[in-house]
């Protein structure tokens, strides 16, 4: 008899969201993780198989801010990033996480600093 954890399961609703979800060069997919302590993002590029930005909580810049204003930090951060790389909008990949929280908390940053997601 198998055991399905939390983990298994999320890992399981991340599969099936990511058959749906491609990142190409013009509209690169926002890849998120979630842990206890933070929050990590990444644009990625599935078709070349290359990370275009990336942005995490232990930068020292969000090291020290509380989980939600450092989840709204991340996203603008994201955005800046994003710009800089030439990419004005990206498809938004929760991971299997609830859009809920810091999820969602994340996203919209994203969408305030100008990123069509």
């Amino acid at each position: 008899m198998t055991v399905i954890t939390k983990e298994n399961r999320r890992l399981k609703r991340r599969r099936r969201v990511r058959a749906k979800i491609t990142g190409t060069a013009n509209r690169p997919r926002i890849s998120v993780f979630r842990s206890n302590r933070g929050l990590s993002a990444q644009l990625v590029d599935d078709v070349s198989g290359r990370t275009l930005a990336a942005v995490a909580w232990y930068e020292p810049e969000l090291r020290t801010m509380g989980k939600g204003e450092c989840a709204a930090r991340a996203g603008a951060l994201l955005s800046e990033r994003a710009k800089a790389a030439g990419v004005s909008e990206a498809v938004f990949d929760r991971g299997g996480y609830q859009y809920h929280g810091h999820v969602q908390t994340f996203a919209e940053a994203i969408r305030e600093a100008g990123l069509t997601v």
